[in-house]
């Protein structure tokens, strides 16, 4: 298997073809989905809120270089019209991160 990754260089787009072993991948990689978001006030991590718009949701807290891949899932679209990103991020195992619920009293 490979993967195509498109990357900007100066005002031209540069493809790269990745040779890639999915069973090594998975073996040494946990996957989370959810939408994605900036943390607050790290610009090294990210957040990964679960369910968007659930009323109870659980986040995830993942420094940034922890990931190993990220993949895009189908948007997730409420009933207001508005739509969540959604992605499978890849986090490399044995490696730290904050796990949190959000529950209204």
């Amino acid at each position: 298997m490979s993967y195509v990754i498109i990357a900007a260089q100066g005002t031209q787009l540069v493809k790269y073809h990745l040779a890639f072993n999915i069973t090594a991948f998975k073996n040494e990689h946990v996957a989370f989905s959810g939408a994605l978001g900036k943390h607050p006030y790290d610009t090294n991590k990210v957040v990964l809120i679960a369910e968007p718009y659930a009323k109870n949701t659980q986040y995830y807290e993942f420094n940034s270089a922890d990931i190993g891949l990220i993949e895009k899932l189908p948007n997730l679209i409420n009933s207001h019209g508005e739509d969540a990103v959604m992605v499978l991020l890849w986090i490399k195992k044995g490696f730290i991160a904050i796990s949190s619920s959000v529950v209204f009293v």
